[in-house]
């Protein structure tokens, strides 16, 4: 990163940690965070190396579900419990890797959708996920048996630590040789293979590190919000991530970051302006904007498509480099 990206994300970083002062609320931001690493970790596979996956929400809930299944059940702290999430979706990654990557294009994306299918009626029919009614009442517990995570304060702060730990390896991941190699294979895999780069041990690796920091998002989730359901885990959560990495900037390193925001805010934002309108126009329909998330996300994702088509933080970039060209 250059020193005024690594100033901005400087100053993110100390708006987190003030958030709470000054009226932000805290589980929502936590929410917010988890799936703005969840977006980070999909961006290190579609915007680095290329893959397309429609599967990544079977890595998200898989992990959520093993993670408050061990936290409640067995009785496991929770760091251990964000352990086993993250190595099950890393096993899943591998999984689904090793099925898949030898595929290319939508067969690969459809490979991954069938498999996150098969995932989703697991959890379907499972005892252990609470069926349709889903895992409730995951206990918070005690960090390394100190740390008192039922305080929201306490819980925002670990979260955010350990969200700025999963960019930190995105970053460092990205920039190192290997991620060097990955964005050779995404720009032209056969010249990869031509200089004798093992091309498919190269991208199932890359699978393997997205679905667990994937899995991590997850299992964190889980913990801050007590409870997993069959929506982490469903068809549209793969849809949300890809929507969330297109709309901040395919390639980007803050990109899904401010995806994620941007679609979170809406999802749970929206039925508030909506009661507002309403209450300022007298027109009812606008009450019904919370019912409509999905159909409104996806007006503003059309519009950000034909106006934006490198996403928010890709046309920002571009516009500074387009500034400081003359002055080259």
């Amino acid at each position: 990163m250059n020193r005024n990206a690594s100033f901005l994300y400087l100053l993110l970083l100390l708006a987190l940690l003030v958030a709470p002062f000054v009226g932000a609320y805290p589980v929502f931001v936590m929410k917010l965070l988890c799936f703005a690493l969840f977006a980070c970790a999909f961006n290190l596979l579609l915007g680095f190396t290329g893959l397309l996956s429609f599967g990544h929400a079977a890595f998200l809930g898989g992990s959520a579900y093993v993670a408050g299944h061990a936290i409640k059940v067995w009785g496991v702290t929770p760091e251990l419990g964000l352990v086993l999430g993250t190595a099950t979706g890393a096993l899943l990654g591998w999984v689904f890797g090793v099925l898949a990557i030898r595929r290319q294009g939508i067969y690969f994306a459809m490979i991954t959708l069938a498999l996150a299918q098969m995932v989703f009626f697991i959890a379907l029919q499972a005892k252990f996920t609470g069926g349709e009614d889903g895992l409730q009442a995951v206990p918070r517990g005690k960090l390394f048996g100190v740390l008192d995570l039922s305080s929201d304060l306490t819980m925002y702060y670990v979260t955010v630590a350990i969200v700025v730990a999963a960019f930190l390896l995105i970053v460092r991941t990205i920039h190192s040789p290997f991620g060097q190699v990955l964005k050779g294979i995404k720009e032209n895999e056969p010249r990869a293979i031509s200089l004798g780069y093992d091309v498919s041990r190269f991208k199932l690796l890359a699978f393997v590190i997205s679905a667990a920091l994937s899995g991590l998002a997850g299992s964190l989730k889980t913990l801050v919000l007590g409870f997993a359901t069959l929506t982490d885990v469903h068809w549209s959560s793969s849809g949300s991530v890809i929507l969330m990495t297109l709309l901040g900037g395919l390639g980007t390193l803050s990109g899904p970051i401010v995806g994620a925001a941007i679609v979170v805010a809406l999802e749970n934002k929206i039925g508030e302006l909506g009661h507002l309108l309403a209450s300022i126009t007298t027109l009812d329909w606008f009450n019904t904007l919370g019912e409509s998330v999905t159909i409104v996300t996806g007006l503003i994702f059309v519009i950000c498509v034909l106006a934006f088509r490198r996403g928010v933080m890709g046309e920002v970039i571009a516009f500074i480099e387009r500034r400081r060209a003359p002055h080259r």
